[in-house]
């Protein structure tokens, strides 16, 4: 049995609350191999692969041949597109790649709930009872993220909805990045120091997820 802090929507320490086993104490086999694996796929799907640069073909200019054959004591240039010239097109140039691979469904949420209960081992999960903001307010919650953790390090925000006023509020926070408790994958768990989950999101979490 894993428990968290519980605080109030204004940062008061409300007790303890148990984080349900079914996310945040899951093992397997190889856990680190299956992180390493998963998180791989997953940044590599977040690159555009469309850098391209131009071939000798490709480069506009003139073909006029730069200077004749023989005689100079020169190395023989063709035209000014040659690779070893300022200005020539490269020799291997890259070219647009689709770097995008399939993560299978079961491998992506085992490593969503590995990465819970490597943050729930270490403690560095908060359970926050539903907030709300009547208007954007960064002053309120800057004060409520110290209330909770007022250590340095980067916090993820885990909510149930898509409040607007919310986002607001906390998009002005360099040290805090948000996402919702359906949308949840395991490289943003790891990539925080301090995890910090409302109670309706736990909720929404566990129906999502828990399969």
């Amino acid at each position: 049995m894993i428990e968290a802090k519980k605080y109030t929507a204004t940062g008061e320490l409300a007790g303890n609350v148990t984080l349900p086993d079914t996310l945040f104490a899951v093992s397997c086999k190889n856990p680190n191999a299956l992180l390493y694996e998963v998180i791989n796929m997953y940044r590599a799907n977040q690159r555009q692969g469309t850098v391209c640069k131009k071939t000798r073909g490709e480069v506009i200019g003139s073909t006029r041949k730069i200077f004749r054959q023989k005689g100079t004591g020169n190395a023989r240039m063709g035209a000014i597109h040659t690779p070893i010239r300022k200005g020539g097109g490269r020799a291997f140039p890259p070219r647009p790649k689709d770097w995008y691979s399939v993560i299978p469904v079961r491998k992506k949420r085992l490593a969503l709930k590995l990465a819970l209960s490597m943050k729930a081992a270490t403690q560095t999960v908060y359970v926050l009872e539903e907030i709300s903001f009547e208007k954007p307010n960064t002053k309120q919650a800057r004060q409520l993220i110290n209330k909770i953790v007022p250590e340095k390090g980067k916090k993820l925000l885990i909510t149930s909805c898509n409040n607007q006023n919310i986002v607001k509020s906390f998009s002005n926070l360099p040290d805090v990045s948000m996402d919702a408790a359906n949308r949840l994958f395991a490289y943003e768990v790891l990539s925080c120091k301090y995890l910090i989950i409302t109670a309706d999101a736990l909720k929404q979490a566990e129906e999502v997820f828990v399969k």
